[in-house]
């Protein structure tokens, strides 16, 4: 599966970083760069302040099952443990359903080059590919850009009961022959 997900990227101001799937050696440099994240991209990203990531979490983030869960990097080009990652993006299936909840966080360093839109794309084939009917992220509200991402994208925002500040933006990832197939289906009348 890493060939497969692994892309060489030029950024527009000539810096070579790497798209792959995260590895667990990723673990101690993203532990080790998370302090140069602003306390902003934390809140945006994980909804509350985090100082540090360590333990059970770090361990979560880096070590997944390819069979439920998806996760990519953008990397200085150097091995798993050794490089630098400036972006990270997730996808977890929830269990016993056809949908996913992703995650994105692309760092200051690395924004306004597109990436995030890079890495939402790539969950999004990866859905497809799973053959899942839709993916779902929770948003604060004041997070123009994520908002703004999902809209270009085609999600559709809708309010959270219950969690003010909160907007859970959804997609459609089903191939239009089985959403077209699943209207039908509900369109036809049951009998009495």
């Amino acid at each position: 599966m890493p060939e497969r997900w692994t892309q060489r990227l030029e950024l527009s101001d000539g810096r070579i970083l790497t798209l792959r799937p995260i590895e667990p050696a990723d673990a101690e440099p993203i532990r080790q760069t998370f302090p140069l994240l602003s306390p902003e991209e934390v809140r945006l990203r994980f909804l509350h302040p985090i100082k540090e990531l360590k333990g059970d979490l770090l361990k979560r983030l880096t070590q997944i099952d390819p069979r439920s869960q998806f996760a990519l990097v953008v990397a200085e080009p150097l091995p798993p443990g050794q490089a630098l990652i400036g972006a990270v993006a997730r996808l977890a299936i929830d269990e016993g359903t056809l949908r996913a909840e992703f995650a994105i966080l692309v760092s200051r360093f690395l924004a306004g080059q597109g990436l995030g839109t890079l890495l939402m794309k790539q969950l999004i084939r990866w859905a497809r590919l799973k053959r899942l009917d839709e993916i779902y992220g929770d948003v604060l509200d004041e997070n123009d850009a994520m908002l703004g991402l999902a809209d270009s994208l085609g999600f559709r925002r809708e309010s959270i009961p219950d969690e003010p500040g909160l907007v859970r933006v959804r997609l459609d990832v089903r191939p239009l022959s089985r959403r077209l197939s699943g209207a039908a289906l509900l369109s036809r009348k049951t009998p009495d």
